[in-house]
């Protein structure tokens, strides 16, 4: 029997190929095509419109450094919005937050969670049976206007800018989250491989640094998301990462006695240490 390979489509001119041992499910949904398989090295691995979302074997760094980052840099994180994270990932890693009171997820496909609660398990555990956790099945740029102040930290979980996630990457969008965090509210995003997503990055910050006081970038590498360094943008209106106090959050991570495989007080620090070829593009200099 001829060996089977998915190759991801994200980028014209490259191919991320991963060899396939048995395909769970494959179906257009109503706003995009969702395929889940079976590899060897990464184990089970969601796709959507043809771009790698998260794999069992590499999902614990994108989902605790999009959601630790913003929850030990909060003083008092109790009420926590997820736009996007149908997998769960983000959700689960909240949840272990005893200060989180509620946690909204906003989701427009509903069946990206319905089929990560049968076949990523090791993912969403049992994140969406929490009594802490409103879902919303529904679009996230519409979910944001012209709600007030009511969230202490926001969690931007998109796929890349395509599709019905366009809209999540737009100046509307950007103030309508700046209008419902408190006043010391935070916003993180995924924002792309800092190598062959410069552009959408290099927008990205723009905004954001348009309509908050403190925005910054902040990378780990995450082996199924191809182009060196991923990229992750923080929003504050009040908290800047370069003055966090890395004992506080040491204490504060040693308390919540939260076991995590990438994230520590020491990454989180150095994770906003820069390259100089990403802070020439993005910053400018």
């Amino acid at each position: 029997m001829p060996e089977r390979w998915f190759f991801e489509s994200l980028y014209p001119d490259i191919k991320l190929g991963l060899k396939v041992n048995n395909i769970l499910y494959q179906k257009q949904s109503r706003f995009q095509n969702i395929k889940i398989m079976e590899t060897p090295r990464f184990g089970t691995v969601l796709v959507l419109d043809g771009a790698i979302q998260t794999t069992t074997g590499d999902e614990f760094i994108y989902h605790e450094m999009i959601t630790h980052i913003p929850l030990f840099s909060h003083p008092n994180p109790q009420n926590v919005l997820i736009i996007g994270g149908g997998d769960g990932g983000v959700l689960r890693e909240v949840l272990r937050h005893k200060t989180v009171e509620k946690v909204t997820l906003v989701e427009i496909d509903k069946q990206v969670i319905e089929y990560s609660q049968k076949y990523l398990r090791s993912i969403t555990k049992d994140s969406f049976s929490s009594s802490r956790l409103e879902l919303v099945i529904g679009d996230g740029a519409e979910f944001v206007k012209g709600k007030k102040a009511i969230y202490d930290v926001a969690i931007v979980d998109s796929p890349d800018p395509i599709g019905p996630a366009k809209v999540l990457f737009q100046k509307k969008f950007y103030t309508a989250i700046y209008n419902i965090l408190k006043s010391d509210g935070i916003m993180v995003r995924q924002s792309g491989s800092t190598f062959l997503q410069k552009e959408e990055l290099k927008e990205n910050y723009r905004l954001l640094s348009r309509i908050f006081p403190y925005t910054a970038v902040y990378t780990a590498s995450i082996p199924t998301y191809i182009g060196g360094l991923f990229s992750f943008i923080f929003s504050s209106k009040k908290i800047a990462p370069s003055k966090l106090n890395i004992k506080n959050i040491r204490t504060r991570y040693q308390k919540a006695k939260i076991k995590t495989k990438y994230y520590n007080p020491e990454v989180h620090s150095a994770c906003f240490q820069l390259p100089n070829y990403v802070k020439k593009f993005v910053q400018g200099r």
